[in-house]
């Protein structure tokens, strides 16, 4: 479920199965290299690695295992012939350890110990984490309700989602599916990337990441109203704005013509202009330049809403773009900022 880099299936414990290694002697060592990555909030006595010996072995006598990046990590025992190493120090997010059996570790003169490959523990970080810190900083459309009271905000519970705003419509409601990369996760992630000035991604880093548990503990949500546009292609055709779930504003727009349709889907926004000018090639080849286009919120390529004249409004004469009248696009400006989820539908 990892979205490239994005900390969405990080695990939260690796345990190791049996296959019998050779050997540590005082001049080898074994080298274990962990794939999977941990999250911060979980990294305090999180189990890293687990080795079985040949013979009983005490933690207490084992050295510290080595790990790149550097890492505070404690052996445990957990049986007579079992130990395990903890991390005693919170874990980068996204990053990737490497963990090295010291060349001197040995129970006896030829001690054996089994590990294995690592694989991903029941409890693990997951877009449904990630859907829970948006919910609680007010970016979602949800309400997050932990099953239990939280001593901590930022650590992953148990819970449910509830809709924030009952009477958004189904274009939205429909596209949300708990623990997937929906475009509605997307585009709060989006909105919350934009309002921290970090880079527009729709996909949690390590920094975006670190901010969003972060923002969570000092309770920094989202001033913000969530914002939705509909935008129908059924004649004449319509553009709603829905502001915290209530229609705010309903105007007739133009779409693009059929040499030149404009998107169906729902994108979210990802770049704003007060006026800009827009140019490009015309469907008989000829090339157009305009400058003065105010009110320009793109949401899909050269799609973009945005203020136009035009004589009159409620059926498709654009070039892809969703037009209005100047005093609409006005209107709607303000509440279309990055992210903001705009639907499309024939």
């Amino acid at each position: 479920m990892l979205r490239p880099l994005k900390l969405a299936s990080a695990v939260a414990a690796v345990v190791l199965i049996s296959t019998i290694l050779p050997a540590l002697i005082a001049s080898g060592a074994t080298t274990y290299r962990i794939s999977a990555t941990f999250p911060s909030a979980l990294s305090v006595n999180l189990p890293l690695l687990r080795l079985h010996f040949n013979a009983p072995t005490k933690a207490s006598s084992l050295p510290p295992l080595i790990a790149k990046p550097s890492l505070e990590t404690k052996w445990q025992q957990i049986g007579p012939n079992d130990v395990q190493a903890i991390a005693l120090g919170p874990l980068t997010p996204l990053t990737s350890y490497t963990f090295t059996t010291p060349t001197a570790m040995r129970c006896t003169t030829s001690c054996l110990f089994s590990a294995s490959r690592p694989r991903v523990a029941s409890v693990s970080t997951s877009l449904t984490w990630e859907a829970q810190l948006l919910a609680e900083l007010n970016y979602l459309p949800l309400n997050f309700t932990p099953a239990t009271t939280q001593s901590d905000l930022a650590q992953q519970v148990s819970g449910t989602f509830t809709w924030a705003y009952p009477n958004l419509p189904t274009t939205l409601s429909s596209q949300w599916r708990l623990g997937s990369d929906n475009i509605i996760l997307q585009g709060a992630l989006r909105t919350f990337q934009s309002q921290l000035s970090l880079p527009v991604t729709g996909e949690a880093d390590a920094t975006t990441w670190s901010d969003l548990l972060s923002a969570v503990s000092a309770d920094r949500v989202d001033p913000a109203s969530y914002n939705y546009v509909d935008v129908s292609e059924t004649l004449p055709e319509t553009l709603t704005l829905y502001v915290a779930g209530k229609v705010k504003f309903h105007t007739l727009v133009n779409t693009g013509i059929s040499a030149a349709p404009t998107a169906t889907g729902t994108y979210p926004v990802y770049v704003r202009y007060l006026t800009t000018t827009m140019s490009g090639t015309n469907p008989d080849g000829s090339h157009y330049s305009d400058p003065g286009i105010p009110w320009v919120s793109y949401f899909h390529g050269g799609d973009a809403l945005h203020g136009f004249i035009r004589s009159t409004y409620g059926w498709p004469q654009s070039l892809g773009c969703v037009e209005m009248p100047f005093a609409s696009a006005q209107v709607v400006f303000p509440f279309t900022p990055i992210g903001t989820l705009v639907t499309v539908r024939s």
